[in-house]
């Protein structure tokens, strides 16, 4: 079973952080939405955060994880928010089994292949000698040596946690996560277009959708729009927030 953040009764508004990432990502924005007259579920994924560990890597079986979900919390008619990872296991899901849908919000990932670009940062990740970390500044201090990106590390350093009293390590399963950065990319199929009103949205300093995109975006869903928030990175919820909600409050309405 998939590890969860509910809170607040309503509409189910179920949110899939990105690569690395855990359901603790959104909880500012989730709480907001709680606070609009949803349920808002955050989602720790496969392999991420207090949620279930496994050998495998698939955005099928990601997508089963959420049907499952939604199933033993008996969900239907839900919002499904997911961000690169995650919007990819939402664009799945969507194909897969949509008549679960009520909307889908997919934040800066397009249904498309994109190269592997996460070496670095898994690299930073394995050379962290858990033997000698006895802080989180020490984590810190290490990880800096390899990834400089003062929030690269605070977003990173969100999954550090305390195995016991004299040792730390990180809740994400850094060995098949490491070894399936490969996967992440990928470019999964849709067999038929998707009916379910879609709002793509992405930062307008990202580069993860281009405006050449749109024909393959609106191949796969048929009711799909796209907004942009400017100057906004591949972070777009954590660096323009307000932007963010508006606009996903202005397409939940």
């Amino acid at each position: 079973m998939l590890h969860s953040i509910i809170l607040g009764e309503g509409q189910p508004f179920l949110i899939l952080h990105g690569f690395l990432g855990m359901a603790d990502n959104w909880k500012t924005l989730g709480t907001k939405w709680s606070e609009n007259g949803y349920q808002v579920h955050l989602i720790d994924q496969r392999n991420h955060g207090r949620s279930l560990q496994s050998d495998t890597f698939s955005y099928e079986i990601m997508a089963e994880d959420i049907k499952e979900y939604c199933d033993s919390h008996k969900l239907q008619n839900i919002i499904l928010l997911g961000h690169s990872m995650g919007g990819k296991v939402a664009m799945k899901f969507a194909s897969l089994y949509e008549s679960y849908l009520d909307k889908l919000i997919i934040a800066d990932i397009a249904p498309k292949e994109y190269a592997p670009h996460h070496s670095d940062i898994i690299n930073g990740l394995r050379s962290i000698d858990f033997d000698v970390v006895k802080s989180r500044n020490d984590a810190d201090e290490m990880l800096g040596k390899v990834i400089p990106d003062f929030g690269t590390r605070q977003f990173l350093l969100k999954s550090l946690y305390r195995v016991d009293a004299n040792r730390y390590g990180w809740r994400f399963n850094l060995e098949v996560l490491g070894a399936a950065q490969d996967k992440v990319g990928i470019q999964e199929p849709i067999i038929k277009p998707v009916n379910t009103p879609t709002l793509f949205i992405r930062g307008g300093n990202s580069g993860y959708i281009l405006d050449s995109d749109m024909m393959l975006i609106e191949h796969a869903f048929a009711k799909a729009e796209l907004k942009t928030i400017k100057r906004a990175g591949h972070w777009l919820h954590a660096e323009k927030p307000q932007e963010f909600y508006s606009y996903v409050e202005d397409f939940l309405i």
